[in-house]
């Protein structure tokens, strides 16, 4: 297939597209082939590729291959630092209006899918990070563990208990935080309902990457994790914990494959508790993004398995202004 000449692309139509998917859907490749035949400018959205020197276990695209197809929104935060869902609203919505001025078109790839969700459909009205709240919380994570983190939220706030688990972490620190912040009930759906940027301002064709066939997916993920162990995630995270002041809370530790080297780094997993414990976490991941994927009845199902590439190229060819 040729490469499509800019004379097709009437800039009256200013157009954002994506391609969505769960890990280990071949999205990156395909982004790759894309911008082969289209004048597009790709823009990561993956809440792990932000980091810098995290390479092997995000799956991150080389040097070389960025050299050939440069990426927007990676390598912009040490693992030490935060990069929140508004920072990725707020960079997306400066990107977009500079690659439509260079008459190219902005092509979203990832699958961090609480990013595209918030871009698209506006991000909530909650209060925004608290540092030294969140190390109150941490430091009772540790004495009490996640189960005296859930006592405390009933105590705080029993609607939003009943919402999340106890084992979910991430979503417990964040409730009490709100709490703690605006002295009222942390509600989980506030995430959803109440706007704070407005919702994308350009059209947006995208893409999601579903395969039927789990067990297709499953194997892929585990050939991937084991290829990651292979080339040295367990090394790639000494060495962060050497250059970088760390902790396993941080949202770079918490990625999947980070967090399961931190614990066989510690002594809590052996070697082959990491590797299935990975792909494990993986598959968990890729099950949420795809109840992600479903929710966004705005995303056109494209099956990985039967040819994506000449897929989606028809739906654009079709599509793009002539």
């Amino acid at each position: 297939m040729t490469q499509r000449s800019n004379q097709k692309l009437n800039k009256k139509f200013d157009q954002v597209f994506a391609i969505l998917g769960p890990t280990a859907t071949g999205k990156t490749d395909l982004a790759m082939e894309l911008i082969k035949r289209y004048p597009f400018e790709i823009i990561s959205v993956d809440s792990a590729m932000v980091y810098q020197d995290m390479n092997i276990g995000t799956a991150k695209p080389t040097s070389e291959e960025l050299l050939k197809a440069p990426h927007h929104l990676i390598n912009l935060r040490r693992p030490d630092q935060i990069y929140s869902v508004a920072d990725f609203c707020q960079d997306v919505n400066k990107l977009i209006p500079e690659i439509l001025a260079r008459n190219k078109f902005p092509l979203l790839v990832g699958g961090t899918m609480m990013y595209f969700n918030a871009l698209k459909n506006g991000l909530n009205n909650l209060p925004g990070r608290d540092e030294i709240i969140r190390t109150e919380l941490s430091e009772i994570l540790k004495q009490e563990g996640t189960l005296g983190l859930h006592e405390r939220l009933k105590n705080s706030d029993p609607e939003a208990a009943l919402r999340i688990k106890p084992q979910d972490t991430q979503r417990l620190m964040r409730a009490l935080e709100i709490f703690k912040l605006n002295q009222k009930k942390a509600n989980p759906n506030n995430l959803n309902n109440q706007p704070m940027n407005a919702p994308l301002a350009y059209p947006i064709l995208s893409f999601g990457l579903v395969s039927p066939d789990i067990p297709w997916q499953r194997e892929r993920m585990t050939q991937r994790f084991n290829q990651m162990l292979k080339m040295g995630l367990v090394q790639e995270l000494e060495f962060l914990k050497l250059k970088y002041v760390l902790n396993p809370d941080l949202p770079s530790m918490r990625c999947v494959g980070y967090r399961q080297a931190w614990d066989y780094l510690e002594g809590n997993l052996s070697y082959e508790d990491l590797q299935e414990r990975g792909v494990i976490s993986t598959a968990q991941l890729a099950k949420r993004q795809r109840t992600w994927l479903r929710s966004f009845d705005w995303a056109m199902s494209v099956n990985p398995q039967q040819r994506p590439l000449d897929t989606i190229c028809l739906h654009l060819d079709s599509r793009l202004p002539s």
